[in-house]
């Protein structure tokens, strides 16, 4: 198989640890449900061979089935599994009863067990919380969680679809308790959803916990596949299943800041004589507390063109292009009031 010449392999510190990661995770919702398992292994392969080494699943994705797949290709390629930091994900709903669901210490005992048979190991490096439980209390989460890293059973532990109040909360609590602080948090992030950017991710920043940006081409969008006022057909998600999110097609096709942003990165793009994937991928791996950004893809082909992103540098004035274009909405209190776009304008009262 044809691997990709990378002319860099970048690598950074999973938030705050000392583990090195891959700049592009790969993403595995799509195992067992839009990839069969020998497309499946083989997106691994590549992947790994590559340069890649951070693998994300959750035990919900195909019903447990994605964790499988990946648990059959470790078994069977044991030297490069050895390098391969494994992450996956406990909370939603695992069953029917009451308690086959949320971060209580018993569902996630049984969750984190169940994710250890399945992916056949008896260590996970990254065990995050896929959402808030609102019933649970954050010191029953957080104490399993510290019990889980000294029995040895995870490495680290992170979070995802976390806001800024709850990560804040989470990460005082563990520092007050002296336990294991978290290391992650999985938020969607791209350039054309960039509202962790008001609190969320300065909450990560003061924490130290590196980003791990799920959707970075905005469900295919930023990858140039869709086009104005033209209903999804043919080799798409929503082309093959227009009940998927139709209604969400709708409100962003009929969004003038899409197109602007769609456009744009399309004409960079087209400058480097890359794909749009690349270009959007490169500015947001750039981004403040970016660790690494998740891939999902459902072919070697679409692994392929995720990345060669590492290979593109865009230039200071192409990045604030991008970053003017897609800039988020500010105009909600406390973000938009007076006093501030004063200021932001060089004004004082």
């Amino acid at each position: 198989m044809t691997t990709p010449h990378l002319a860099r392999t970048p690598y950074r510190t999973l938030g705050r640890s000392g583990t090195v990661v891959f700049e592009q995770a790969l993403g595995t919702m799509t195992f067992g449900s839009e990839a069969d398992e020998p497309t499946s292994h083989a997106i691994i392969d590549f992947y790994v061979a590559a340069g890649g080494n951070l693998i994300d699943t959750a035990d919900i994705y195909s019903a447990g089935r994605s964790e499988e797949i990946i648990g059959r290709w470790l078994a069977a390629h044991p030297s490069e599994a050895a390098g391969i930091v494994l992450a996956t994900k406990g909370r939603f709903p695992t069953g029917p009863g009451p308690n086959e669901v949320g971060t209580s210490r018993r569902h996630l005992r049984t969750a984190l067990e169940s994710s250890l048979r399945r992916l056949g190991v008896e260590h996970i490096d990254l065990y995050q919380m896929h959402a808030w439980d609102a019933i649970t209390p954050v010191d029953e989460t957080l104490s399993f969680l510290d019990d889980a890293i000294s029995a040895g059973k995870i490495g680290y532990y992170g979070f995802s679809n976390f806001t800024g109040w709850q990560l804040t909360k989470a990460t005082m609590l563990a520092e007050r308790r002296g336990w294991s602080a978290p290391v992650t948090l999985q938020p969607q992030y791209s350039l054309l959803v960039r509202g962790i950017e008001h609190e969320i991710v300065p909450a990560a920043l003061d924490a130290g916990i590196g980003l791990l940006p799920w959707s970075p081409l905005g469900g295919g969008w930023l990858s140039g596949k869709y086009l104005r006022d033209v209903r999804p057909e043919g080799a798409t998600r929503l082309g093959e299943n227009p009940e998927r999110g139709m209604e969400a097609w709708k409100q962003r096709n009929e969004d003038p800041r899409t197109w602007q942003i769609v456009d744009a990165v399309a004409e960079i793009a087209e400058a480097h004589g890359a794909s749009s994937s690349q270009v959007a991928l490169a500015w947001l791996v750039a981004q403040p507390g970016v660790t690494s950004v998740i891939l999902g893809a459902r072919s070697v082909e679409q692994m392929r063109d995720n990345l060669g992103a590492v290979e593109l540098e865009l230039t200071a004035e192409e990045s604030e292009k991008l970053t003017a274009v897609s800039a988020p909405a500010i105009d909600d209190y406390p973000y938009g009031t007076p006093g501030r776009a004063q200021r932001h304008r060089g004004l004082s009262r």
